[in-house]
């Protein structure tokens, strides 16, 4: 994570600089960022969940991949790019929607994001990085919902917020691969 720059967005997700991504995080900065979404011909979503030594929400339960983009990467090559690097596999991906979301952490950290939500289609196991992601399952979107509520601390606040934002959203795109 050493040397790797966030983007600084305003709420029209216009660039305004850059910034050392730890240094956004603590800041609380308001930074461009997205997350993937995988769905497979079930109608079921890809879920990982994170590392252990993640530097914030380790062993937390989120959508197939997340992070953010790279200076003149584009919302989808960013998603392709994490998506390799993270689940091992490509696949094309289409941009949903995006939001804006501030989250702060117990270890002092702040995610304060305009989170660009990405879905793809994909029916075969993921090769997983085990420095970025501890396990991973498919569940449907209805299960991942009633799971949020009975348990909401194995999740991440980002995703958390998504789902119950957009639930019907996703649900909605989760057949159309």
């Amino acid at each position: 994570m050493k040397g790797e720059n966030v983007i600084l967005v305003n709420e029209d997700d216009e660039p305004i600089g850059l910034m050392p991504k730890m240094e956004a995080h603590e800041k609380a900065v308001l930074h461009r960022a997205f997350s993937v979404f995988i769905m497979n011909n079930k109608g079921e979503t890809m879920l990982q969940q994170r590392a252990k030594d993640k530097y914030h929400s380790p062993l937390l339960w989120t959508n197939t991949c997340c992070s953010h983009q790279r200076e003149g990467e584009t919302n989808i090559e960013a998603g392709k790019r994490r998506l390799q690097e993270e689940m091992g596999f490509k696949t094309e991906l289409k941009e949903l929607l995006s939001f804006i979301y501030k989250a702060p952490f117990d270890n002092g950290l702040t995610e304060h994001e305009l989170d660009h939500v990405m879905i793809g289609y994909y029916d075969e196991n993921p090769i997983v990085n085990p420095s970025e992601v501890e396990d991973w399952k498919w569940m449907s979107p209805s299960d991942i919902k009633m799971d949020i509520s009975k348990n909401p601390d194995d999740y991440t606040a980002w995703f958390k917020i998504i789902f119950e934002r957009f639930y019907n959203h996703i649900s909605d795109n989760s057949n159309k691969g």
